[in-house]
């Protein structure tokens, strides 16, 4: 029962630390549409980033996971020896990459596109270089168990980040406005793309010092007979990272190769990132439950019950996922100044992106079957196609429907996969999903969507209410139906008091 109860308390750390992070960061969103000169600079952003989280996969190669594997079987292997490793083999291809890119600098750009800055180029390698081999430090702090140390500096990353985000766009300008003097040393009009990385590569840097107590105390060892069984277990795991990986990003990275107006391709794709943006909500949510349920799957796995607490546990995502994209959908005109008014036009892909990520997470919680069987190559097999059917439909439909075919691949490929993950698992290991609820409050929450979008008031005020009430009707059904306030702890006691 210890046991269960560190592995709750150190779940929960890492699972706050990543969802306050990742929004935290998401609150950067307002921050960048709203003073950066261009929606193409902004594009330029969506566009860097997006090569980021696919490169630093590529140069982690699944190294971390390989940490765990190979550490914890103590009896086998040397934990200290397997971090060494993993840590110098890492490191080692960082140098490279690094020293390639320092190299030949002006052909990458030129590769990845030529009107992006070679100094952006640049710095972003700078972040990577250290992003990548933080990795496996941080990997180890979660081996060891040190969940505290590992949420602070997670925390202090992006608390940094945003600070200085605040100081080079905001303050900055100010000060060079009405005190010139103070700043006109160092700073820059006109240059918002160069600060975010500045910021970003100087948050990184001091993240990275701080985890120097972990690059000390041990005599530095590498095996190569210990690297190649880790490395054999870990390509795998880099093949569905990168599927995985690309299904989230291509879209962002191949848009200003195929979309047929290069003039204006980066200022479509900034318009299509912080539309993208505002949909985040979905996937935010869909960690959060991840980071709630997995522990919940696994220990569940020896009860009797544990097949009916799985279908349960996919009907609330589902009910409460599909609430969140009402909620997000009826307050879109409060929502939408979240990004600047230039990107508005962008805001159609919202309620597709919502939904494709609502199916990704479907597809999520489905995978357990998987899991639970030791039949892991089925979600490579699902990642795989997953990524290839969108990679294809950008390709094929970006030229003629701009960054619309992008919301649509994403929400054709997750939908396919989620479908497919589904039949299969009914087959391997079947769970008696309540496919009749879920496709109650899946008809309910079309239907209200379609009433909110053909009866429209010209006025903002009287819009919202009509879509409150449309969203109390949701909400009503949810807790008459399938969550009454007397089973939810804490609310149960106010509804007993207040109702008997």
């Amino acid at each position: 029962m210890s046991g269960m109860k560190s592995l709750a308390k150190e779940t929960a750390i890492y699972g706050v630390s990543s969802i306050l992070g990742k929004t935290l960061n998401w609150l950067l969103t307002p921050l960048f549409t709203y003073t950066l000169a261009t929606t193409g600079e902004y594009g330029i952003i969506t566009n860097l980033y997006a090569y980021v989280a696919l490169v630093i996969v590529i140069l982690t190669f699944g190294m971390e996971t390989g940490l765990f594997r190979f550490a914890n079987e103590k009896d086998k292997y040397d934990p200290t020896e397997v971090y060494s490793t993993t840590l110098i083999s890492v490191g080692s291809v960082v140098l490279v990459f690094f020293a390639l890119m320092t190299i030949f600098l002006k052909p990458v750009t030129l590769l990845l596109d030529p009107r992006i800055s070679t100094t952006y180029i640049y710095l972003m390698a700078l972040v990577l270089c250290m992003d990548a081999f933080s990795c496996i430090p941080f990997a180890y702090l979660r081996y060891k168990r040190r969940p505290i140390k590992f949420a602070a500096l997670k925390i202090l990353f992006i608390v940094l980040y945003i600070l200085l985000c605040l100081f080079f766009l905001l303050l900055c300008p100010f000060l060079y406005k009405n005190y010139p003097a103070l700043v006109d040393w160092f700073y820059k009009p006109n240059s918002g793309v160069l600060y975010i990385l500045i910021s970003n590569l100087i948050a990184t840097f001091v993240q990275t010092c701080f985890l120097a107590s972990e690059l000390i105390g041990f005599k530095y060892k590498f095996s190569w007979s210990l690297f190649r069984k880790v490395f054999n277990y870990s390509f795998p795991l880099l093949i569905l990272g990168i599927a995985g990986i690309l299904s989230q990003t291509i879209d962002k990275i191949i848009f200003p190769i195929v979309y047929p107006n290069q003039e204006a391709a980066l200022d479509q794709l900034g318009i299509y990132g912080a539309a993208f943006k505002i949909a985040v909500v979905m996937v935010m949510f869909t960690q959060a439950f991840r980071y709630a349920y997995e522990p919940f799957i696994f220990a569940k796995n020896r009860s009797s019950d544990n097949r009916q607490a799985y279908a349960e546990a996919m009907k609330y995502f589902i009910v409460i996922g599909l609430f969140i994209f009402l909620g997000v959908m009826f307050y879109m005109d409060i929502l939408k100044f979240f990004i600047k008014p230039t990107y508005f036009e962008g805001l159609v892909v919202v309620p597709i992106v919502m939904m494709g990520e609502l199916f990704f997470g479907i597809y999520f919680n489905l995978s357990l079957w998987y899991k639970l069987t030791d039949k892991t190559y089925w979600g490579a097999i699902f990642s795989v196609a997953g990524c290839i059917i969108i990679i294809a439909l950008n390709i094929i439909f970006i030229p003629k429907y701009g960054y619309l075919a992008c919301a649509w691949a994403s929400f054709i490929g997750y939908l396919l996969i989620m479908l497919a993950s589904y039949f299969v698992g009914q087959k391997e290991y079947p769970i008696k999903y309540d496919l009749k609820t879920i496709g109650i409050y899946f008809g309910l929450a079309w239907v209200l969507y379609v009433i909110s979008q053909l009866v429209y008031f010209e006025h903002t005020g009287i819009r919202l209410v009509f879509n409150t009430i449309l969203l109390i009707v949701y909400l009503s059904v949810l807790l008459k139906r399938d969550l009454p306030l007397s089973e939810i702890p804490y609310l149960n006691k106010f509804a007993k008091n207040r109702f008997k």
